[in-house]
């Protein structure tokens, strides 16, 4: 900084021109250290004198009053030194000095003009040094100066009419100084936001310009803190306002509710809950423990974290429908009619479900069966669940059990856990709003098992009559009677279903249906449904009986109606196409139709059946699968070899044991089978299941077997048409097997003529099938092997020949 004052400082003698004011100029003045101070010319100034060194200075004044005020580099200096002092201050005159009562000094100063600090030749008692006059040089009149100074004004102006500290009078004081240099020194002086450091480097800036230029870049600089600082304290002030607003309007709600004799809302809910719990006829215990925690939520502060948490657990517990029941007497003629209008067929379910209703008229308070609806896919075990529920006037919910894992699913999660809520059992039976409802668990034999849990063991309890009027939820922690609850469950098959869960049940199996029970299902239902649900008009489609049994025989293989319905909803999109391209005219839907709409015949039946069995050793199986009946073809063939044996076809292990058993069986009667004793000795056999792909197994393709390696062996074709199950002994019984019902279905579907069965079934067929099921197929009856070979093989040339010409008319009508 000390360039700054080359140029400006007074020449001295040497130079030729005198460098002072007069001699006064050059004598040593006392230096008054001040802090955190800059005094600035023509300023009025009041210091507070308290250091001895000072207080000296002060009281050493004679006449002429002349002090040099300088400010400190470090206000933390007690005993400052001259190295402490920035070199340059201001000449002041002292006008007054009060004494105060802490022996401090109150001076008042006025500032002269800058000077520069020479050489100090007095240190003790206080500091005296010698100083030089800096000549300010005259500004010129330029129109920049002018608006500079203006611009300085304003910013001037504008911070003081802004700043609650500073007084309107210094705006006056400014707009009456002319000389820029004392405007700049004044404002300088005036505003507190300058730092000291800010204030020397001005005091040390004789050029005015560049004095008002740094003036005006620190008002530049206030001025937009300060429009920064305000639009804060706007923000917040309008925040706090409406802050205190919000409180003062709610405050007077209160006031205005409490005149009013009406609540707030907290405490309105607090009520609203507590009616819903009176009303919600709960038991006693369960009450009395609903209300305790009432009476906690009303004791908490809303904005509490387990606030919401007790509150959502009292909800779930007042709108349980703990006493809430269906009602309505129960109409056997009106449930009767509805079920025959749903469901065509099913008389033995329909039989048992009325037996159920009638026992329900007469005792209404009776535990709830837990039904089991176990057959293929598609016969319409779902929808008889909702036909049961409208029989019944009940309301209907549903679960599907299909890949459960998780027990918590069904019996929900403590309240320890983060969103916690209640089981799908408690959730359904909220929906529904009534104790009583007619409740299917979908696919219960699809339930799986792992690290999260067992659901068919979290089933036990919810499907025992005897334990379910006091089921507990995890969640709900409470007894809740499941007593009254109709639970139907559905299953493709038992095996996977767990035998405790399984004792719990009654079973009701619902088979698969004939092709006649298709073409009525579908006229009577699937038909008008697929017609409204693709938008056709049903004056522009008709659809004879000939033609749905075509789509049920050659276009579908199942047990139940899915896949039909959706061959004829293949069929009716076709139709809606041809009516939005614009051809209205009705579509008669013939065989050339079908087969235009949905390709080439995708089931061979009867003409399959009759174009195997032409050669020596095919003969015919039935089974049982989860998705019905299905015919099975099994294949015997021979070679040289030395007696080996062979069995392909991805089979299980019971099924290989009953190839050797028919094996075995040949062998040990070959002579009354016209066989050499020795036949294996010079050939290898090979039993094969066809589709190799699909894993097969179960006991009930013994006879099947051995009637193919007796045709093999003998080289007499099996009858076209004829299909068998059975299983045998070693000594040549037929034992009984299952699924009857699904098995002959199944035969009649491919247009199997004669069947064989185990004696020991006739029972079987007598109570499942119905006399216009068995119309057009031959039932026979073995209980030895002999008497399924006697039915099974020609045993004639001319019954050889009459067996040709069958083949060949089938194979015909086929083409």
């Amino acid at each position: 900084m000390a360039s700054d004052f080359v140029s400006v400082i007074k020449p001295n003698e040497r130079n030729g021109d005198p460098g002072v004011e007069g001699e006064s100029g050059q004598r040593p003045v006392p230096v008054l250290p001040v802090r955190d101070t800059v005094l600035f010319p023509h300023a009025v100034l009041p210091l507070t004198v308290g250091r001895d060194s000072s207080i000296q200075l002060i009281q050493s004044l004679g006449e002429e009053k002349t002090i040099l005020v300088v400010a400190q580099r470090d206000a933390r200096q007690d005993t400052p030194q001259p190295a402490d002092l920035y070199a340059v201050g201001t000449r002041a005159t002292v006008h007054k000095v009060v004494k105060m009562p802490n022996q401090s000094l109150f001076v008042f100063t006025e500032g002269n003009e800058r000077v520069h600090l020479g050489e100090f030749s007095q240190l003790t008692p206080f500091m005296v040094a010698d100083c030089e006059t800096i000549i300010e040089p005259e500004p010129l009149k330029t129109p920049e100066m002018e608006a500079l100074q203006r611009n300085v004004v304003s910013q001037f102006q504008t911070i003081v009419t802004s700043s609650p500290t500073l007084s309107d009078d210094l705006q006056t004081i400014a707009i009456n100084i002319e000389e820029p240099g004392r405007l700049a020194d004044f404002i300088a002086s005036s505003l507190p936001f300058l730092t000291t450091l800010d204030k020397q480097e001005l005091l040390e800036t004789p050029d005015i310009a560049a004095r008002l230029e740094r003036i005006n870049k620190h008002l530049a600089k206030e001025l937009e803190v300060q429009q920064l600082r305000n639009k804060i304290q706007s923000e917040v002030q309008d925040s706090v306002q409406s802050s205190q607003r919000d409180y003062y309007l709610r405050e007077q709600l209160k006031a205005i509710q409490k005149e009013l004799g009406d609540q707030d809302d907290t405490q309105k809910d607090i009520a609203e809950l507590k009616e819903k719990i009176e009303a919600a006829g709960m038991p006693e215990e369960v009450k009395k423990e609903t209300l305790k925690e009432l009476g906690r939520l009303s004791r908490m502060n809303p904005m509490a974290a387990d606030y919401g948490l007790t509150r959502n657990y009292v909800e779930w517990l007042a709108v349980l429908p703990w006493s809430k029941t269906s009602s309505g007497e129960v109409d056997i003629k009106k449930a009767k009619e509805t079920l025959d209008t749903d469901h065509y067929g099913l008389k033995k379910v329909k039989e048992r479900i009325l037996d159920y209703l009638s026992v329900r008229r007469l005792k209404p308070d009776m535990k709830g069966p837990i039904l089991c609806f176990v057959g293929p896919p598609g016969v319409g075990k779902t929808s008889l669940g909702r036909s049961i529920a409208k029989a019944l006037g009940r309301k209907f919910s549903r679960i599907s059990l299909g890949g459960m894992h998780d027990e918590a699913e069904l019996r929900g999660h403590r309240r320890t856990y983060i969103g916690a809520l209640p089981g799908q059992i408690i959730q359904h039976l909220k929906r529904v709003e009534v104790k009583d409802p007619v409740f299917m668990l979908d696919e219960i034999d699809k339930l799986g098992r792992d690290f999260r849990g067992d659901p068919a063991s979290a089933l036990l309890e919810v499907l025992d009559p005897e334990q379910n009027n006091t089921f507990r939820d995890n969640y709900l922690d409470q007894p809740f009677d499941l007593s009254k609850v109709l639970f139907i469950c559905t299953a493709n098959q038992l095996d996977t279903i767990p035998g405790p869960l399984l004792d719990r049940m009654e079973i009701i199996e619902l088979t698969g249906y004939t092709e006649e029970e298709k073409v009525n299902i579908a006229e009577t239902y699937l038909i008008p449904r697929q017609i409204k649900e693709n938008g056709v008009d049903p004056a522009l489609i008709d659809f004879p009986r000939a033609s749905i049994a075509v789509v049920a025989r050659h276009y579908t293989r199942e047990s139940g109606v899915r896949k039909l319905e959706q061959q004829i909803g293949t069929i009716c999109r076709k139709v809606a196409r041809r009516i939005a391209e614009g051809r209205t005219e009705k579509v008669l839907i013939t065989p050339e139709v079908i087969k235009e709409f949905l390709g080439g015949v995708k089931v061979r039946v009867d003409t399959e059946i009759a174009e195997r069995t032409k050669r020596p050793g095919v003969a015919v199986g039935l089974a049982w699968t989860p998705a019905g009946g299905d015919v099975l073809f099994i294949e015997a063939n021979r070679m040289k070899g030395k007696g080996s044996f062979t069995i392909t076809g991805q089979i299980g292990d019971v099924m290989k044991e009953s190839m050797q058993a028919a094996l075995t069986w040949v062998r040990s009667n070959a002579q009354e089978l016209g066989l050499d004793e020795d036949f294996t000795k010079d050939i290898d056999l090979h039993i094969h299941v066809p589709a190799g792909a699909i894993p097969k197994d179960g006991p009930s393709a013994g006879v099947t077997m051995a009637t193919a390696l007796v045709s093999l062996l003998t080289d007499t074709p099996v009858h076209p048409l004829t299909a068998m199950t059975g299983e045998i002994t070693l000594s040549g019984n037929v034992l009984p097997v299952g699924g009857i019902k699904e098995k002959f279905l199944a035969a009649k579907r491919v247009g199997v003529r004669d069947v064989i069965m185990p004696t020991e079934c006739r029972q079987q067929v007598e109570e499942d099938l119905t006399p216009d099921q068995i119309e057009g197929v031959t039932i026979h009856y073995a209980s030895r092997i002999e008497d399924v070979l006697a039915v099974a093989l020609p045993k004639s040339p001319r019954e050889k020949v009459e067996d040709e010409v069958v083949r060949e008319e089938v194979l015909h009508a086929g083409v």
